[in-house]
């Protein structure tokens, strides 16, 4: 299953944002225990952030990512692309994949 990254910015306020956060990580425990390995955060320097995960397909991402409650509200805009990796801690001897 290939890996993507949902790259977002916000949209609105944060006290707006926050609302939606808790529907957000339950959302992203639904593909947790779904098997799509699923992590999500914000940048350091706030506006923005990421979910990593995985999917069958381009159509099943697409279908994850407009699902997400952040999405839905209209508090975030984002990009989607397929993270192809190459070299990873998991794999045996950080080895290519």
């Amino acid at each position: 299953m290939p890996w993507f990254v949902k790259i977002e910015r916000g949209l609105v306020e944060k006290a707006v944002f926050d609302r939606y956060v808790p529907a957000h990580l339950d959302y992203v425990r639904q593909l947790i225990a779904a098997g799509h390995q699923a992590s999500s955060g914000y940048w350091g320097e706030r506006g923005g952030g990421m979910l990593l995960f995985r999917a069958e397909s381009r159509r099943q991402a697409e279908q994850i990512v407009a699902a997400d409650p952040l999405v839905q509200a209209g508090c975030v805009t984002y990009e989607l692309h397929e993270w192809c990796v190459v070299c990873s801690a998991t794999a045996q001897n950080g080895s290519l994949v």
